[in-house]
Parts: C-alpha cells; structure tokens; sequence
C-alpha cells in the first residue's frame, strides 16, 4: 500500500516537473513584445503549486474545472495533480481556453499528461482545449451543437494583465455578460464567476489594482454580491512572483465561493515575500475588509497586525474632506484637447498651467523654460471654465514615478509665488479646493504637510496595489481637523522644504502620533 501511495506522490510530481520543464521552454521562446502585447505572464511552479493548494476538495465528487487563459497548463497541472493525489481515482473534467496559437503545442501536451497520469493512479481526466480568446468563448451563444460553457466548480486563473478600450468588442461583451470593466484581467475574474456553479469556487492570481479606484468599481460590486472571499494572500510586487518579467504591480492571490446568501463571515489574510517564502496568516472579519457604507465597495487588505492597527489608526483620524469643507478634483484641463489654447511660455492674455514637472520640494516651480510640456493657457470665454481663480491650492500628482519614494506626492499652488488672475491644472494632477476656490493658507500648507507624511504614504499603500493616485482615492481617506491642519500648516518654512523625519516629526506632533509613526506601528 505504501508503495503504490509513494508511486502516485511520484506520479504527480512528475506531471508538474514536466509541466515548468514545458512552461519555461515556451517562455523563453515567445517574443517578450508579443507576450507584453496580450499580457502573458505565465506561472511558475512554485506559484502554481500554492494556488492549487487553495482549492477546496469536498470528497471525489467529479469535478468541473476551467482554467481561462491556460498558457502552458500550469495552473491545470498543479491543480489535477493535487486533486489526483488526493483522490486517486478522482473523475476531473478540464476545460482550458488559449488564443495563443504558438501555445496550443505544448498545451496540448500538458493536457495529455494530466489525462495519462489520472490512468496511472486509476483515475480520469477529460479534457477540452477551447483554441479560442475565452472572453469570445465564454459570452457567445453556444447553439444547439456548441460546446458546453459551465457551470464549473472551480475555475482557477492567472488572467493576462491589460487595459480594455472603452469601445472595444471585448468591453462590450463582457458589459453585456455580466458588468463593466476596464481591465482584460477583471473581465477573466468577472466572466469565471458568471460560469460558476453554485458554491463552486474561483482561485486567481492578479494585480491588486482591482481593490480600489473608480475603473474598477462596478466590477468590485459585481463580485462583491455573488462571491464570499474565503481568502486573501498578499505579495510584496508582480515581480516576486513573475520573475521572468518586468512588471512591478503588487499582486493578490485569492480564493472565493459563489453563494446567494449574505452571509460573509471571516477572511484568512496572509502574506509572503515571494511564493516560497514563509507565510503570516490571520483571521479578519468581512467589515474589517469590505465597509458596508461604503459606496465605492473598496476592498482594504490588511497583511498582518501591524497593517490592521495602521487601518484602527486612518479610522480614528477626526475629518472626512467635507468635514475640513475641502473637495479634490483631477486637473481639467485635458492638453490634447485643448491645444490651439496652450503656449510654450507665458505672454499676455495667459495664465499659468500647472503640469507635474511643476512641482518640487512642496512648491510650484514655474515656468520651466525649454520643458516638453507647456507652461501656459489663454484665458478666454472657453478656457474660462477649465481654470480656477487665483488662491491657495494643494496639488498632488496623480502617477508617482518608480524613483519616488512616496505615492503621493502634494505641493502648495501659492498665488503670491506664482501670481495671475486664474490658474490652469492639466489633467495629470488632482487639486484641492475649497467649493472651485483657493484654501485658507495655512490650512494648504498643513495639508501638504500631512500628505506628504509617512503616515499618509503608509495609509495609501495599505489599501492601494498601484502607482495612480485617484481622486476618488482621496476623497475616501480621513484627515486631521482644520484646527489641526491649520497648526500643522502655521509652522511652514518660507525658504526651505523639511527632510522627511523633521515632516513627520512636525505631524506627529500636531497628531499625538509619536508611536505610530517612529515605532513603525500603526
């Protein structure tokens, strides 16, 4: 008996162990500008192996399983050999989906290999292998001799990562399935959830991005209402897990139960450097995670203790931005589209326009003479409406670079450094305002401070998986009071900008948050 145990174990290792042999052969094969252009980005082993170990198995009941976006086969590998060592004799019927027709060989073989070693243990594997773009596949009418679209209950996926246009066919499609969506990754999640059975479950790996921002809100509620998450595993970037590539997004693996009930109940959260290294786990509730109120349904993934208490801290913070009586709106003026408007330099009849090259060290440095980018707009009927009177504004970029050491990065627009009548922001940096005019000046200058803190920075990255600062982002963050912001604001050097410590020091101060910050607990 121990013997024919130890020759299964070998059995499926050596499904998987061909498999990467397969995984990498391809990889190193496919043109990276081609892979970058469908945004492929297979799963080693190791990585495959801990999403398979996320499945749940009840018994060796048959088993329907689909694996969009399949590449190589290596998530479908690790998850038969897992089922297979299991339950041996387990009846798995596999549907992979693979528009890459450079990829059909070698999944193909993988597939026979699955089925091969379910005959060895003495079990079954059926497999189909859709040659098609899943999105197609899984929304098109089957007809009366079309293949069989689900439901499935288990759908594990390592979806390719790119942006979807507004009116591209596969946006449309996906819209009408199930939800709209931005992002070729999400519309994989949203349309493996749409061909679940019921308490049939998903498994992904994918960027973190989807957890917040305002693109991915209608999906977030989409998924929200019909899957309970079971479990969240947090990576500290793409490229940890995905070592052959260059894409730097943080990353979540997480598994999901279709249901139609409310009940929600608790959260496994853990994390790891990379796939092998060690893991922290804890329990939260589903509140902690997903705040009923909240109407962007964003979805805050605390990694540990430390993360929850740094949340504890963000929810006791005393304002909200209408509380502060401040609202931020992206730039709105979109250069492209207003270009018989802008001017290389400053001449009569303009006003200056606000670029992120602007800003520096809390401050607007303008003009920049000889930059890529304009330096001013005229101001007429039609441009009117795009500026904002002059006064007292905080500007935060909206894409902080790989070189920057904080997300957000905010700067004081000062009408007496930088005087005109009104102002243009263009559309790559958010403002803060009060009711489409200037703040009250020490209350800019506190706000600068307080987002440039390593407190803010660390509130942000806690629940935000990518470089975009949105101003809907902004909009759902606490701040400090207007007393406070404005105490914070009245110690403002005039001919200098503080290093990082004596920033934070000077907030942590005005916040009576000296352990929070200096002890690295939030």
């Amino acid at each position: 008996m121990a013997a024919e145990v130890a020759e299964v174990a070998a059995a499926e290792t050596d499904l998987v162990t061909r498999t990467e042999a397969r995984r990498q052969e391809s990889s190193s094969a496919l043109d990276p500008k081609e892979r970058a252009k469908r945004g492929q980005y297979f799963t080693p082993a190791p990585a495959a192996d801990f999403i398979a170990s996320l499945a749940r198995l009840d018994g060796a009941a048959p088993i329907r399983l689909l694996d969009p976006g399949a590449g190589a086969g290596s998530l479908t590998a690790s998850v038969v050999s897992r089922i297979l060592r299991e339950h041996p004799q387990a009846q798995i019927n596999v549907t992979v989906c693979e528009n890459d027709p450079q990829l059909h060989k070698t999944l193909s073989a993988t597939l026979e290999d699955c089925a091969s070693t379910a005959q060895a243990t003495g079990g079954r594997v059926e497999t189909t292998l859709v040659k098609d773009d899943f999105i197609t596949w899984a929304t098109e009418d089957a007809g009366l001799f079309g293949e069989d679209r689900g439901p499935f209950d288990l759908v594990v996926m390592n979806p390719p990562y790119k942006k979807l246009a507004a009116n591209s066919r596969e946006r449309r499609a996906v819209a009408a399935a199930c939800t709209e969506t931005s992002n070729l990754y999400s519309a994989f999640m949203a349309l493996g959830i749409h061909l679940l059975a019921p308490s049939g479950q998903l498994v992904a790996i994918t960027p973190r991005s989807f957890a917040n921002g305002p693109y991915f809100r209608p999906f977030r509620k989409y998924l929200l209402d019909r899957m309970r998450i079971d479990r969240v595993h947090l990576f500290e970037s793409r490229n940890k897990v995905f070592a052959d590539t260059d894409v730097l997004q943080e990353n979540v693996i997480f598994s999901a139960t279709r249901t139609d009930t409310s009940d929600r109940g608790s959260i496994i959260v853990s994390s790891s450097h990379s796939y092998g290294g060690a893991i922290r786990s804890r329990s939260v509730e589903y509140s902690e995670m997903v705040n009923p109120e909240d109407g962007e349904h964003f979805i805050h993934i605390s990694a540990d203790e430390e993360d929850a208490q740094l949340a504890a801290t963000h929810a006791n913070l005393p304002a909200t931005l209408t509380q502060i009586d401040c609202q931020v709106s992206t730039g709105r003026v979109v250069d492209f589209r207003s270009k018989e408007h802008l001017r290389a330099d400053p001449e009569e009849g303009t006003v200056p326009l606000i670029y992120p090259l602007h800003m520096r060290n809390g401050g607007i440095y303008w003009p920049v003479p000889g930059a890529k980018k304009n330096n001013a707009i005229m101001l007429t009927p039609d441009t009117h409406k795009m500026t904002f009177p002059s006064g007292y504004y905080v500007v935060v970029k909206r894409l902080s670079s790989k070189e920057e050491k904080r997300r957000v990065v905010a700067t004081v627009f000062d009408p007496e450094v930088t005087p005109g009548p009104r102002i243009g922001f263009e559309n790559h940096v958010n403002v803060f305002h009060r009711a489409g005019a200037g703040l009250p000046k020490d209350v800019a200058r506190g706000l600068c401070f307080w987002l440039n803190s390593t407190l803010l920075d660390r509130l942000i990255r806690r629940f935000s998986g990518h470089t975009q600062v949105n101003a809907t982002d902004l909009r759902n963050l606490r701040y400090p009071s207007e007393a406070q912001l404005q105490a914070i604001g009245g110690e403002w050097i005039e001919d200098g900008w503080p290093d990082q410590e004596k920033l934070d020091d000077l907030v942590e101060r005005h916040l009576e948050l000296e352990e929070t910050v200096s002890s690295g607990e939030a």
